[in-house]
Parts: structure tokens; C-alpha cells; sequence
């Protein structure tokens, strides 16, 4: 059957409506009802068993073949992000404050494809597909856990998984073996001082001044803590205190990311943000809490499904658009998946510069070059035949 997926080509009409439908009408983490729905109904209409309820607004659609065979999964992320959408497009988000800035819209709509078009050939399937839309990939802890909890994924014998990547060119594909992304935490910190006249410094404990060390002294974490063999990141992406421009506040809060590869790194940077938090803002006088939540793990890739994606991905698109893809530092639930069972989580190029869809993932103007959606069907739909049939 490989040698016919060139028929999903004839699908990308499909694939661009259902996701500019989708993009048009985004839905946060933990709240994708309608998304859910429209996924469900498609299901439903190519006669996909639809299983709903088993973890949040999760769908799962499973297809049985015409002979027995192993079991392979295949997963796509539904939710999007609180972002306001800034493109003129037609498409555009409809909804205020919430848009697709992640490609999560066009994954869906690619994962409909691969499955509307199994089902018009599952007569030719040995075994049995589960097609995973899976919830709140945006928010830690993330929806995989649930899904893994509810059991349907019990007996999988390897699940694949796609990102559409704008900073890679549309028609491209890549994979690493073993760690490929990172492990993503957060970090929320809380100065405590005490408030005051702006005009009367001295009678205040100002947090906001504690907060700005805080901030810069935070970079060394990783610049004067990990090795610089090792990839880590620490970013702090806001900081929020005071209520106008002549009233110094009470407290101060920032909220910020670590990224890395190393377990270790990962404890030792949580131990020392908890540290140079509280010194730094005991040299001024003052108190800060730390609240680390620990999210994502590392996404591992299997070796043997790296391999079997190098193979198909030249049959399917020749050796000179398959590549070897340096580690992302951007975190992925799917890694959790990957921790139970064999799979590989596979990167499509997206971008166009000459189109101009040149801004990176969670942007308020992302776009996609949607002539990746069908290529990223097919090596889905071929990574899934190849596990299939080799069980």
C-alpha cells in the first residue's frame, strides 16, 4: 500500500479546509469541545469506531483491518494557544485572545486525511490503527498523561507522531535518534517586600528593584552552573508588580522556563533558582517563594524507528529532503508516550520564505506553508504500514 499514497495528495483540498476551519475557531487547552466534535463527526462520517470521555476532550478513532496484525498509534495534538491572532487573513481566529500559533490546527487536519484515507482501504489492512487527537498538549502536565492512564493505548505496538516546523523549508523531513527535545519546566518566583510612596524609597522594601537582579542574576544559572557541553536554557518570560507609576507594590512575580536534557542539570538548576532567589532578594531585605512545576520529559526517540523513518522517508521523498535534525530545545508531551512505548516524533519543514511565513512557533502572525499537511500525511501513513506490516 505505500507505493499508493500519492492518493493523499488528492485529500489536500480537504486538509486545507478542515484546517482553516479549525484555525478560524481555536480552542484553549482542556477546552477543546468543538474541536472534539468536528473531529468526532468526521470519524464517524468513514465509519471509524469513535471512542470520547476516556481522558478530557481526547477523540480516538480506531480502524479495524480486513486480517489480523499488530497495533500502531498515531497522534495528533488539537488545542491551541491565549494568543491574539494578528494575520489579515480569511482564516484568521475568530476567537479573541485565542489562536493556532503552533500548527496544531494543521496536524489534525493531516491526521483526518491519513484517517479518511485508511478507512477507504482498510479491505488492504493487516492489523488495526488507533488515530489519537489528543488534548492539552500546551499545558503542563499535559493531556498524554491522561490518555496513557485511561489504558486505550494498552498493547500499542508503536506510535508515531508530526510537528510542522516553519524555521525548516516546506518538503523536508527530519528525525534524530534519541534525545530530540527537550524536557520543558516552569518556574514561578514571588518577591515580598513592602510597599510605599515612589516618592519615599527609603520607607519601602522595593520588590520590583529585587525582581530586576533576580532577573539578570538568573542567567548565569546556566552560563556558570551546567556544562557547557550540555544544552540548557533558562528564560524568564514575565514579570508582573505595582498597579501604577508612584506606588511601590508589596510583591513582585515572575514566571519563567528551564529546558533541558540532563536529569541532573534539571535538578540542579531547580536548586539553584530556589537558591539565588532567596539570596538575592535576602540581600534587599526581602523574602521570595519558588514554585517549580516539573513538565515535560525529554523526547527520546527510538533507534529502530528512526531507522524505519529514514528508509521510508527516502522511498517516500528521496534521500536529498530526509535529514538528521539537530536537538530542539521546544518541549513535546509526546515524550511521554515515548517512555512507554516504541515511536518516533518526526519533524516536517513548514516555512516559505518566499510566501512569507517566516514566524517562528507561538507568534501572534504564525502561519503554515499548508503544502507540508499532505506530506506529513504521508509519512504518517507510511511509518504506520511499515510497523504493520513488519509485526
Amino acid at each position: 500500500m505505500i507505493d499508493k499514497l500519492g492518493e493523499l495528495d488528492q485529500l489536500y483540498p480537504r486538509m486545507v479546509e478542515w484546517r482553516r476551519h479549525l484555525h478560524a475557531h481555536p480552542e484553549l487547552s482542556f477546552r477543546e469541545k468543538e474541536t472534539a466534535d468536528f473531529i468526532a463527526g468526521r470519524l464517524t462520517e468513514w465509519g471509524i469506531d469513535v471512542r470520547r470521555g476516556f481522558a478530557g476532550n481526547a477523540v480516538l478513532g480506531v480502524l479495524e483491518g480486513a486480517a489480523p496484525g499488530p497495533t500502531v498509534a498515531l497522534r495528533a495534538d488539537i488545542d491551541a494557544l491565549p494568543i491574539q491572532d494578528e494575520k489579515t487573513c480569511a482564516y484568521a481566529s475568530k476567537v479573541p485572545g485565542v489562536m493556532h500559533a503552533c500548527g496544531h490546527d494543521a496536524h489534525t487536519a493531516q491526521l483526518l486525511a491519513v484517517a479518511n484515507w485508511f478507512a477507504s482501504r482498510r479491505g488492504e489492512l493487516k492489523g488495526r490503527l488507533l488515530f489519537l487527537f489528543q488534548h492539552a498538549e500546551e499545558i503542563s502536565p499535559g493531556g498524554a498523561i491522561e490518555v496513557l492512564e485511561s489504558g486505550v493505548l494498552d498493547g500499542v505496538k508503536a506510535i508515531y507522531g508530526v510537528h510542522l516546523w516553519t524555521p525548516f523549508e516546506t518538503g523536508h523531513v527530519y528525525g534524530k535518534e534519541g534525545p530530540a527535545m527537550a524536557a520543558a519546566d516552569e518556574f514561578r518566583i514571588t518577591v515580598r517586600g513592602r510597599g510605599g510612596h515612589g516618592g519615599l524609597p527609603h520607607e519601602s522594601a522595593d520588590p520590583i528593584v529585587a525582581a530586576a537582579h533576580l532577573v539578570t542574576a538568573l542567567q548565569t544559572v546556566v552560563s556558570r552552573n551546567v556544562s557547557p557541553l550540555r544544552p540548557a536554557v533558562l528564560s524568564v518570560c514575565m514579570i508582573e508588580g505595582g498597579t501604577t507609576f508612584n506606588i511601590i507594590p508589596d510583591s513582585c512575580s515572575m514566571k519563567g522556563t528551564v529546558r533541558t536534557f540532563d536529569a541532573g542539570d534539571r535538578r540542579d538548576m531547580e536548586r539553584r533558582i530556589g537558591e539565588m532567589a532567596s539570596l538575592t532578594a535576602g540581600a534587599f531585605g526581602m523574602d521570595a517563594e519558588l514554585t517549580f512545576i516539573h513538565g515535560f520529559p525529554p523526547l527520546v526517540n527510538h533507534g529502530p524507528e528512526i531507522a524505519r523513518f529514514r528508509r521510508i522517508g527516502v522511498q517516500l521523498f528521496g534521500e536529498k529532503r530526509v535529514h538528521d535534525m539537530e536537538p530542539l530545545m521546544a518541549g513535546e508531551d509526546f515524550a511521554r508516550y515515548l517512555e512507554r512505548m516504541p515511536g518516533a516524533f518526526l519533524i516536517v519543514g513548514a516555512g516559505n520564505r518566499e510566501a512569507g511565513i517566516v514566524h517562528p512557533h507561538h507568534h501572534a502572525r504564525f502561519d503554515i506553508d499548508e503544502r507540508a499537511m499532505p506530506i506529513a500525511a504521508k509519512l504518517l501513513a507510511g511509518m504506520a504500514l511499515d510497523a504493520l506490516n513488519d509485526g
